[in-house]
């Protein structure tokens, strides 16, 4: 089969290799949609853990697909079945996975990350995966592009979950990017009165603006816009959806009293440490949070919003291409061109 694997930092290779033999608790799934994550681009940017040349990785951790061929103790599934496949699983047996929690395992494997996944025309669905509930089935309302893109839709949804959205709240959300657009689409779901959305990129801020109107976008914030924007209250809840050690500064004094920010954002290593004023947090009651990944509950709950019409995210995508075209759709994203990069298969 062809497949995409990573060799090194910026070293990723388009190339024949063997399709994955399943076993008798296994699934082999024919991927028809792989997305383009924030993820990819890191640790091709900045090397991985454990992949080396000797030891290449198949990216990709946002897929669905047809099931090609189930293990014969396989149950539950049918061969042709449309599915979306979780890409986290955890032990099972830790606290973290009793509780519903896998994603946060501190023995976590992932599809895509430290596991084979999905930028391939096949891959292979462990036995953890398939027991775990990582296969969720696909409705016919919801396209193969859909349940690519509801795995970061989860990871969204966690951290909006995590900030109480409340009816007429005001909302930040920093970052004018795919997920900037998601963390918009939940906040007006929950009834936030009005979704702001900054970002230094001209070109994105007009993308926002072509997918809802109703979002209100600007450049950057000063203290007499925020201001404006919040009749002087500052704004409930702020999400930061990118990576930017200032935007998470900056929150602290943006934020109304009794304020809720979330990290969602990750920084990077040599960055990841911010001054933090204490006593803005204490003063003003704020409630500081962070989310990584997403609970299978919570993949499920999102993709039911897509299959329903609740949310849509199809207008996300604004970049197609076959496999062969992988570090084209990558060095897109690598220039924040463009929102989601899918690559679709046959």
């Amino acid at each position: 089969m062809l497949a995409a694997r990573m060799y090194g930092v910026n070293d990723i290779r388009i190339e024949e290799v063997p399709t994955p033999v399943i076993g008798d608790n296994e699934v082999l799934l024919k991927v028809k949609a792989a997305a383009v994550c924030g993820t990819d681009v890191r640790m091709l940017s900045f090397g991985a853990n454990g992949i080396d040349e000797d030891h290449p990785l198949i990216l990709g951790h946002e897929f669905a697909g047809e099931i090609a061929e189930l293990g014969k103790n396989v149950a539950g599934y049918a061969l042709g079945q449309r599915v979306a496949v979780a890409p986290n699983m955890g032990c099972s047996h830790c606290d973290m996975c009793v509780s519903g929690n896998s994603h946060l395992c501190g023995d976590y494997k992932a599809l895509g990350v430290n596991l084979d996944g999905g930028f391939a025309q096949y891959v292979l669905i462990p036995e953890a995966a398939v027991r775990g509930g990582n296969i969720t089935p696909l409705a016919d309302t919801a396209s193969f592009e859909d349940g690519a893109l509801n795995e970061p839709f989860s990871c969204v949804l966690n951290g909006s979950e995590r900030c109480r959205i409340e009816p007429g709240d005001t909302v930040l959300i920093v970052g004018a990017g795919v997920i900037g657009l998601m963390h918009a689409k939940l906040a007006k779901l929950q009834g936030a009165g009005k979704v702001v959305i900054s970002d230094l990129s001209g070109e994105r801020l007009a993308q926002c603006n072509e997918i809802d109107s109703d979002l209100v976008t600007v450049g950057a914030l000063d203290a007499d816009l925020v201001k404006s924007l919040t009749n002087g209250r500052g704004f409930d809840v702020i999400i930061t959806a990118c990576p930017s050690p200032a935007a998470q500064q900056l929150s602290f004094e943006q934020a109304a009293v009794n304020g809720r920010i979330c990290f969602f954002g990750g920084l990077p290593k040599d960055r990841e440490n911010i001054s933090l004023n204490s006593n803005a947090i204490h003063y003003k009651q704020l409630i500081v949070t962070g989310t990584t990944r997403a609970s299978l509950e919570q993949y499920r709950k999102t993709l039911r919003f897509i299959e329903t019409g609740i949310a849509d995210v199809s207008g996300l995508v604004t970049k197609w291409a076959p496999l062969e075209k992988l570090p084209e759709l990558i060095e897109l994203a690598k220039a924040a061109k463009g929102l989601k990069n899918l690559v679709l298969f046959d």
